[in-house]
């Protein structure tokens, strides 16, 4: 698996996993009970992971719905 994005923004979560659901890629969302940990202040942030083979496809698509400045720095050199 490889990281796909990270961000504190749970809304933004939810809409790149709907997006990647409906792109039926599989997908799975780290450090999400970490908010146990930081007293739930959402500071620290979420990490989204896709297949590896899958990474260019999910970029793909989160670029179409114009999440481009999203994609983590990163993820976007792999390319």
């Amino acid at each position: 698996m490889e990281e796909l994005i990270r961000t504190n923004d749970m809304v933004l979560i939810s809409f790149i996993e709907a997006l990647l659901d409906e792109a039926r890629i599989e997908h799975m969302v780290l450090d999400t009970n970490m908010s146990i940990l930081e007293g739930s202040l959402g500071v620290l942030p979420r990490r989204v992971l896709v297949e590896g083979e899958r990474l260019n496809q999910a970029k793909r698509v989160l670029r179409d719905a114009g999440l481009s400045a999203e994609i983590e720095p990163s993820s976007q050199r792999k390319s």
